[in-house]
């Protein structure tokens, strides 16, 4: 299919990064694989901590962006048997980079599923994990998922919350995400199926410019085992996507949404570029490009930032 010039894209960037050096074979066949396709490029590898880059900007690319995804698709699939992860972005995107990063917390902010924490405090970790698993799998409606593992925290102490919060760890790479965001003009938000109690006390620190999780009931300083509020399930992630790019005046075109669970498919949607973090398969199966490692700042190279201590 012709395309005419209506619907050519300003630019295209074809970014890569991995955790290990990207050897010259490969950047040749990436160079090749991208000028025969969209024509005169430069070429550059964006900083990162200990982490290989290399970035292809074309300005004026004769390829329909429609396209390009299924034309670059023989290139893309020799990077992934390499253990390469790669991302196409286009426009002002390309260009630029996004106005707004959004990603999930749990497993992919943060290492842990809070709910889990909760659940080892009151004694029910074991039937929590394969709810949440399977939640996350896409097998269990969320929100039914979500009520059956919020009731067996019932009579928790709420005390344990600041503890818990305290002995979280961030993913490699997430604070140094959010700092680059923010240099170079760029929104940073989480949405979250955990909890406001345990992911408020972790991004206040960090300046996350907003956030969304779900609330718990507590009456008497123990947990009642049930939410208040409207559940945080995939089409409320959806919305809060939308609802933030408008108030902060972002096109979702320059939107990066990041998840690893099916409950991310929504918000990832309605991103200009979705990613996959160390996700499930029905995640990585749909969304545009995937981080395969546990570096959140891996997103920063795949559009075309530098990242820095």
């Amino acid at each position: 299919m012709r395309c005419d010039n209506s619907c050519r894209p300003e630019a295209v960037r074809f970014s890569l990064v991995c955790p290990r050096p990207i050897s010259p074979t490969v950047r040749e066949r990436v160079r090749e694989d991208f000028s025969k396709l969209c024509g005169n490029y430069s070429a550059s590898t964006p900083q990162a901590i200990d982490l290989d880059t290399f970035s292809l900007l074309a300005t004026d690319s004769p390829i329909c962006p429609i396209h390009l995804p299924a034309a670059l698709a023989p290139c893309m699939n020799y990077l992934h048997e390499q253990d390469i992860n790669c991302a196409i972005t286009y426009s002002d995107m390309a260009l630029y980079g996004p106005q707004m990063i959004v990603t999930d917390v749990d497993s992919t902010f943060i290492t842990e599923e809070v709910i889990e924490l909760l659940a080892e405090v009151a004694g029910s970790e074991d039937m929590v994990r394969e709810l949440t698993t399977r939640a996350m799998r896409g097998e269990l409606d969320f929100v039914e998922s979500l009520a059956q593992r919020v009731a067996t925290l019932r009579g928790m102490p709420a005390s344990a919350f600041e503890d818990i919060a305290a002995n979280i760890t961030l993913t490699e790479g997430a604070d140094r995400l959010v700092r680059t965001a923010h240099e170079n003009g760029a929104r940073f938000t989480l949405v979250s199926g955990g909890f406001h109690e345990v992911a408020d006390l972790i991004a206040e620190p960090l300046g996350v410019d907003a956030i969304l999780a779900n609330r718990l009931e507590v009456a008497g300083g123990v947990l009642t085992g049930k939410t208040v509020g409207t559940i945080i399930d995939r089409e409320v992630k959806k919305s809060a996507v939308q609802s933030w790019a408008h108030d902060f005046d972002v096109p979702l075109n320059r939107v990066v949404a990041a998840g690893d669970g099916a409950n991310d498919l929504g918000m990832m949607s309605v991103a200009g570029l979705s990613v996959a973090f160390c996700a499930k398969p029905v995640v990585r199966e749909q969304a545009d490009s995937f981080i395969s490692f546990p570096r959140l700042d891996a997103i920063a190279a795949l559009v075309g930032w530098e990242t820095t201590e």
